[in-house]
């Protein structure tokens, strides 16, 4: 999990785990024991180490909030691997959106997007995981309303441990 202590990353780490999978999380030094809190098998500092130049290849990578190039990812992958690409920068979202089709037909490589299709199945199978304490939101902030603007500078800056909250106040009958 390429972003493994941001907001959807610590769900992914967390869901993965429960899973059954073996979990590799990537993320920068100051959050590398929050990400071990969470379940993860190994933790690269991305600060220290570049997972895409260190021999190791993964069977998937979610590249959550992620800002290379897609062809580093690929590099990283086993030759039947799968790069799911969940967000981060534009051209990392766009690259996966027309690159895709092409990469993906050269090599066995799987390279997709994700798109949320909520059902009931599995809306009850994280309920059920949330329930069982199988995934615990982490949750870094609060932030009132009226506070809108400094929560979204503080989540652009790339500092947050995984959700920032914003709470509305209650409105008066």
């Amino acid at each position: 999990v390429y972003g493994a202590s941001g907001g959807v990353g610590t769900f992914a780490v967390q869901i993965a785990k429960a899973l059954g999978a073996e979990v590799t999380g990537v993320c920068s030094t100051s959050k590398v024991e929050m990400v071990r809190s969470l379940g993860a098998d190994h933790i690269i500092d991305y600060k220290r180490e570049d997972f895409t130049q260190n021999g190791k290849k993964y069977d998937v990578i979610l590249a959550v909030n992620g800002f290379r190039p897609i062809t580093q990812y690929k590099s990283a992958l086993t030759p039947t691997g799968t790069l799911v690409v969940i967000g981060g920068a534009m051209r990392q979202i766009f690259g996966a959106m027309l690159l895709a089709p092409v990469l993906s037909k050269k090599g066995g490589k799987t390279i997709t997007g994700i798109l949320a299709k909520p059902n009931s199945a599995d809306l009850e199978t994280v309920a059920d995981m949330l329930a069982t304490g199988k995934l615990t939101p982490v949750i870094d902030r609060c932030y009132p309303f009226n506070e809108l603007p400094d929560a979204m500078r503080y989540v652009a800056s790339g500092r947050a441990k995984g959700k920032v909250v914003i709470t509305v106040a209650e409105a008066r009958h």
